[in-house]
């Protein structure tokens, strides 16, 4: 009876994903005057010529609704009030996306503010860091509470950073969610488990429009809701495993927070701002060495979502590491190393190995990492 309960519900949920998805399709005539403001497909990194709903995330705030119906009772009742933190990260996500050009700053800010709302109101936040010393630190309530909110903004910022290819972010999502629920059903922890299920049917709802052909897009209210939800979920799991090292949960969020630190890595050795967009980022590397040795170039829409089929095993392998070491905290700790090592070792050899002649800007790239585009882009959706 239970397994049949929990059927229904992930069936609903999906449901309930799917039906939203088709009807901000089916409405696209009446909002896209407003995404179209931002010229993201005609933006020099676009993946897509024609202009596409950037507004599939409302599916993930709207899918909340059944997702806090139907969690057990023992976390139902807190569960409501977590939705409420995610109004200011979906607010000013959603004004980005409608093309009101909220910057990177604010939009940073309201994923901060997110946490801050979800303290207030649940009471709790990151319990430990396993990080020597630092632990020290975080018996003191008030730098708990800061190191709690700047992780989880900065959750909220990587995935909206990996959001660039078809079914990448929502696939990474699914897989980062598996690997949390995991964890919480070899700790016993079974209404942690059904949430994280919830979220995944969520995500797999979305993207039967969004891969491979990607009829909608997660956007910055998708993108940073995710992040949102799995940063908080991850806290959830700590606080009632004592045992769970945040090594392994490192590892589970690997791809995204890799990606963030070699984009900000990149952008400073180049002498640019953090926060300023580049097409440098590890998948769009994947997908123009795709069209340059496989598939063409002008075939981007047969390597966009060929460069996720390639990435999302490479993405899974941390987490698979993550739940196997869950806790043991040395362990865990030298295989972030070792993905870390292998991370920037293959995105190196892959710039190496691209054919610098026919893509001009790879011989400066050769030389200096991240020095390639020195052209400012707008943020696309397809192509950050």
């Amino acid at each position: 009876m239970y397994l049949q309960n929990l059927s229904l519900d992930l069936l609903i949920v999906f449901a309930t994903s799917v039906a939203v998805c088709a009807l901000i399709i089916f409405t696209r005539d009446y909002y896209m005057p407003l995404i179209e403001r931002r010229a993201d497909s005609g933006a020099v990194q676009a993946a897509h010529k024609r202009p596409t709903p950037r507004i599939g995330g409302i599916t993930l705030v709207v899918c909340l609704l059944p997702i806090a119906a139907f969690v057990p009772p023992d976390i139902n009742s807190r569960f409501w009030l977590f939705t409420l933190s995610v109004l200011p990260v979906v607010i000013a996500g959603l004004a980005e996306d409608l093309g009101y050009h909220i910057r990177p700053v604010w939009r940073l800010l309201a994923a901060a503010l997110s946490s801050i709302v979800a303290i207030i109101l649940l009471g709790v936040w990151l319990p430990r860091t396993d990080m020597p010393g630092l632990d020290y630190l975080m018996v003191w309530a008030p730098f708990a509470w800061f190191f709690t909110i700047f992780a989880c903004a900065g959750i909220c910022n990587a995935f909206n950073l990996i959001d660039g290819l078809n079914g990448l972010a929502s696939g990474v999502g699914v897989i980062t969610a598996l690997g949390l629920a995991a964890i919480a059903s070899q700790t016993g922890h079974g209404s942690l488990v059904e949430m994280k299920l919830m979220l995944v049917a969520a995500l797999l709802g979305f993207m039967i429009f969004n891969f491979p052909l990607g009829k909608i897009f997660l956007g910055d209210v998708g993108a940073y809701a995710l992040g949102h939800l799995l940063a908080w979920f991850s806290i959830a799991l700590l606080i009632r495993v004592p045992d769970l090292t945040t090594w392994a949960v490192l590892l589970i969020f690997f791809w995204p927070i890799a990606d963030t630190f070699f984009a900000i890595y990149r952008r400073r050795r180049a002498g640019r701002p953090t926060d300023m967009p580049d097409r440098l980022h590890y998948h769009q590397l994947v997908m123009r060495a795709l069209e340059i040795t496989l598939v063409g170039r002008d075939k981007r829409h047969i390597a966009n979502p060929l460069a996720t089929l390639v990435i999302l095993p490479m993405a899974s392998l941390p987490v698979v590491a993550g739940v196997m070491l869950w806790d043991e905290p040395l362990k865990a700790f030298f295989a972030l190393c070792a993905f870390s090592a292998l991370f920037a070792l293959s995105y190196i050899l892959g710039i190496k190995n691209v054919p610098a002649r026919r893509r001009p800007y790879m011989l400066k790239l050769q030389s200096l990492v991240g020095s390639a585009d020195n052209v400012p882009m707008r943020k696309s959706q397809v192509d950050q």
